[in-house]
């Protein structure tokens, strides 16, 4: 029977605890620190069990970021992390699954450290009148791109055509290139068209981000005992999934649901909305919120429509 003593235990308490915070958005980096700091520290005289504990906490860091963590800081803790692990354990298996994790770590905080850069490639003159000028050719402008898609898909799309001759293709692959290059006519519809004169013909407008500044300006509350008891002890926050405790600080939007800050964040930089009731915050995108108006007043004038031919204000003849 292996004897523990009272340092032991208390380390053993510790790395449970940390086990836990790990899972929590709001605590993994304090925690990742902290098993930094126990791992240089008390490792190398730890007792077997307790080494195992070690290496569970450390496991567990890393399925907490391959399933739920994206943020490159929180990846950079891990690799951090998994470094100093694989320098102190002694066993090949637990060595070779704190390689993989290191290199995947290393994957992602390369990708955020140093994204692709453009090609520099030199510059290639173009014919001009005869010359060989020495910058690139400057790009067609979009109405004769737009006219020669045009051509090209009639032209394409004419043998399959009754009465048009033929153009000696098959039949298949001519109506593949014309259909793909009348969708590469419609994608290009908007650099063709002024800015706005095609909302009518697609409909709703694709949704912005909230304004940075209507979400810097949320409030923040604090979780206390009294609200969570009304919240009931399996209220959790919506996006992350972790139940609320007790000094938890959570972001209220206008609908009054409430979430992490960590956690709403990387919602609201892509949605304008409340990930639970859709509630809409106000954006930064002009064009978006001109068509929300539009929309509003035509929502009125058909309410209006509707109320006047149940109240018999329009005769029909």
């Amino acid at each position: 029977m292996e004897f523990k003593s009272k340092d032991e235990k208390r380390l053993e308490q510790r790395l449970e605890e940390l086990h836990k915070d790990v899972s929590k958005k709001q605590k993994f980096e304090d925690a990742v620190a902290s098993l930094n700091s126990l791992l240089r520290d008390h490792y190398a005289s730890a007792s077997p069990s307790l080494r195992k504990l070690y290496y569970g906490v450390v496991c567990r860091v890393a399925t907490v970021l391959k399933t739920r963590y994206t943020s490159p800081g929180f990846w950079a803790a891990g690799l951090t992390l998994f470094r100093l692990a694989q320098s102190l354990v002694s066993d090949p298996a637990e060595k070779a699954h704190l390689l993989s994790c290191i290199s995947e770590a290393q994957q992602v905080v390369h990708q955020e450290n140093d994204p692709p850069q453009p090609s520099s490639s030199p510059n290639q003159g173009y014919l001009f009148e005869g010359h060989l000028t020495v910058d690139r050719e400057p790009p067609q402008p979009q109405w004769l791109v737009q006219s020669n898609l045009m051509t090209a898909a009639l032209a394409a799309g004419s043998s399959s055509v009754p009465g048009l001759p033929e153009s000696g293709n098959d039949d298949s692959n001519n109506s593949e290139s014309a259909v793909n290059l009348l969708q590469s006519l419609i994608d290009n519809l908007d650099s063709v068209f002024p800015p706005g004169i095609m909302d009518d013909v697609r409909g709703a407008p694709r949704v912005p981000p909230a304004s940075k500044r209507v979400v810097a300006n949320l409030p923040v509350i604090t979780i206390t005992e009294e609200v969570l008891k009304k919240l009931g002890e399996e209220a959790e926050c919506a996006i992350c999934k972790e139940n609320l405790v007790v000094n938890d600080k959570m972001q209220e939007l206008p609908c009054k649901h409430t979430f992490h800050p960590p956690c709403l964040k990387p919602w609201l930089d892509e949605h304008n909305s409340c990930p639970i009731c859709r509630h809409e915050l106000q954006t930064d995108d002009h064009a978006y919120e001109s068509w929300k108006e539009r929309e509003r007043e035509a929502e009125e004038d058909r309410k209006g429509a509707a109320n006047a031919v149940r109240g018999g204000e329009y005769m029909y003849v």
